[in-house]
């Protein structure tokens, strides 16, 4: 575990055991484009159009439940044979969901599908205490200064009502409290419906043995447009060379510390491009945040450099926005209890490219501060290769 201000990380294990979601919810973004079926293995009767109809006006997708990015299924309705082009938008989005899931790997559909029948078993089976947090009221959710500040949409709006107190690190007030509250007493409600019931949950993530996965009983909807609507527009002006402007899908659940829960967390690298974290209360002290500098995968083990170092301390209400490859970890929470939403917001855009970069990525720190040292090196001997010249023609 890496502790206060021991920097010396590579004791602590490698960090590469970066927090993941129990549930596998990290393979969907990174397995596309593996274990392709070729066209041979293709159901005779579901066939996509070479080429795209130019006439054609495709439906939107996007408040449908589905697997994939609603987008692709835009672009790829221009595809459709004529019988299928007239069937219903819920019909067409079948056909092609059938299309798709055949050019994942087979352990990524079974994971999918067992994925859906555990969401769905909660969903039937577990009763809502608060029915209006899972839909948007966004006037009901937010700070009124927060919501001025996504309605206008600028960075100079942005900036008006967050600071950024170490690079790269954005707090703001984010919820009212009333939302909080009522969010708090429905994992508290879900919690012990699942301990009544003797309901067998999957915890948020490698990590953390309390709290629960929002999206798993019903709030995946109203989480969807969090990010969509609020975060992605912040992201796409602050994380935009980590996949900010491309977030296309979310990991949602709450962590819990205090007594009988999670003491505090260690050092760690998060399974998202861009990491949301509110605290939601209640009354506590210490689990103070620590940052220790953005890393590429190869360097997640370097030193961190002075000015890398930030302590945060949670305030209800208050939410903290960073990278999801900046290296951080919660402190042990002295008393009381501290409840946090966390929302980790993926691209699998970003995660797609990245396998193809061989270029040193300008977001991480320790690639930073080599290609300053090596330009400091060149710098040098050129100098000191001038001086020679200089004092050769003097003599």
């Amino acid at each position: 575990m890496y502790h206060h201000h021991n920097h010396n990380h590579n004791q602590n294990g490698s960090l590469e055991r970066r927090a993941q979601a129990s549930n596998g919810d990290i393979a969907a973004a990174t397995t596309n484009g593996n274990g392709v079926v070729g066209a041979s293995n293709l159901n005779p009767t579901t066939r996509l159009l070479g080429s795209p109809r130019g006439d054609h006006m495709p439906d939107n997708y996007e408040d449908l439940p589905l697997d994939f990015n609603p987008l692709v299924f835009t672009s790829l309705e221009r595809h459709l044979p004529s019988h299928i082009l007239n069937l219903s938008r819920d019909l067409k989005a079948h056909y092609m969901s059938n299309i798709l899931l055949r050019y994942l790997p087979h352990s990524e559909r079974v994971r999918m599908q067992k994925q859906k029948e555990y969401r769905q078993k909660i969903i039937l089976n577990y009763p809502p205490l608060h029915k209006e947090i899972y839909t948007m009221h966004s006037e009901h959710f937010f700070a009124p200064s927060f919501l001025r500040a996504i309605k206008e949409n600028t960075e100079a709006s942005f900036r008006s009502v967050m600071a950024e107190p170490s690079r790269g690190v954005y707090t703001f007030e984010m919820l009212q409290p009333q939302f909080c509250e009522m969010l708090v007493s429905e994992v508290d409600h879900f919690e012990r419906w699942v301990h009544e019931t003797k309901f067998r949950i999957m915890r948020p993530n490698t990590m953390n043995q309390y709290g629960a996965v929002l999206d798993d009983f019903g709030l995946e909807t109203m989480l969807d447009k969090l990010m969509n609507d609020f975060i992605r527009p912040i992201a796409r002006v602050f994380f935009s060379e980590v996949g900010g402007s491309t977030l296309d899908s979310h990991h949602g659940f709450v962590v819990e510390y205090g007594t009988n829960r999670d003491v505090e967390l260690g050092f760690h690298v998060d399974d998202a491009e861009v990491t949301l974290n509110i605290c939601l209360g209640t009354q506590f002290s210490g689990g103070e945040l620590f940052f220790r500098g953005v890393r590429c995968d190869e360097h997640v083990n370097t030193e961190t450099q002075p000015g890398e170092i930030f302590d945060y301390s949670h305030v209800p209400g208050h939410a903290v926005l960073h990278s999801g490859r900046h290296r951080h970890g919660a402190r042990p929470t002295i008393s009381g209890n501290r409840i946090n939403l966390i929302l980790w917001c993926r691209s699998s855009a970003f995660r797609e490219i990245k396998k193809y970069q061989r270029e040193f990525p300008s977001w991480c720190g320790e690639c930073r501060r080599k290609k300053k040292e090596r330009e400091r090196v060149s710098i040098a001997a050129t100098k000191e290769e001038l001086l020679k010249r200089e004092l050769k023609s003097a003599s």
